[in-house]
């Protein structure tokens, strides 16, 4: 399996299984319904775990382009690959958004919350403050990079062994971190479903949210360059 190929599939999964515990929680009839934010943080958690095991091996296991621009600022990735890792991640969240999609079709049909079902696909802040939630993004990614860089393999990614670690790390920002913004720390895993919860004939639908969209995007960017830089500091 080419890199570019395990960064499609790897997203892919990860966003099928991560936006799908919140489909399960948030959407009407489910058999998950109105379960708690513990179900999300330990769906997303083994999410993660999924998507690394199944891609460590072929390219690192980023699935994040905040990991993939982190690994090239510490030297551990060549800057020449960022662009194609990203734009991997980006069609991968997109086809697991799909995916979660296409599995929960009649419940997106039936319910009747907007901001729910825009919630089934990407972030939105518990209150809205473009500062503070800047913030909270920079801080949860800063953590969860940190950890990744420690556990980063020279010069490629994550290996399977990494699995489980970054699966709890994740478990734990998710748990302790998540609350205000519900916690994106990527890039790729907010924008590629925002874009297909815009595309996608969902009946009842708001608007993708497209103003508050730029905030997991560069929080996470920052939170990896600033983790970068303090990696480096302690080496």
């Amino acid at each position: 399996m080419s890199p570019f190929i395990a960064e499609v599939f790897g997203t892919a999964l990860l966003i099928l299984l991560g936006d799908g515990v919140v489909a399960n929680v948030v959407l009407e009839k489910t058999k998950g319904g109105q379960s708690c934010w513990i179900v999300i943080t330990m769906g997303w958690a083994m999410a993660v775990f999924t998507g690394v095991f199944c891609t460590a091996k072929f390219s690192g296991a980023h699935l994040n382009p905040a990991v993939t621009i982190a690994l090239a600022a510490a030297g551990k990735f060549a800057w020449a690959l960022v662009p194609s890792y990203i734009l991997a991640q980006v069609a991968g969240a997109m086809l697991g958004a799909l995916l979660v999609w296409l599995s929960y079709k009649k419940h997106f049909d039936v319910s009747t919350d907007a901001d729910l079902k825009l919630a089934v696909f990407c972030t939105a802040p518990a209150i809205r403050s473009t500062v503070h939630n800047l913030l909270t993004e920079i801080i949860g990614t800063a953590v969860l990079i940190l950890g990744v860089l420690y556990m980063a393999a020279p010069g490629v990614g994550l290996g399977a062994l990494d699995a489980l670690p970054v699966a709890l790390l994740v478990l734990g920002i998710g748990l302790s971190l998540g609350g205000p913004t519900g916690y994106a720390i990527n890039p790729a895993r907010d924008l590629g479903p925002r874009i297909m919860h815009f595309i996608l004939p969902i009946p009842g639908k708001r608007d993708s949210d497209w103003g508050y969209a730029w905030i997991p995007i560069m929080g996470p960017v920052i939170g990896a360059l600033l983790a970068a830089g303090l990696f480096q500091l302690l080496l």
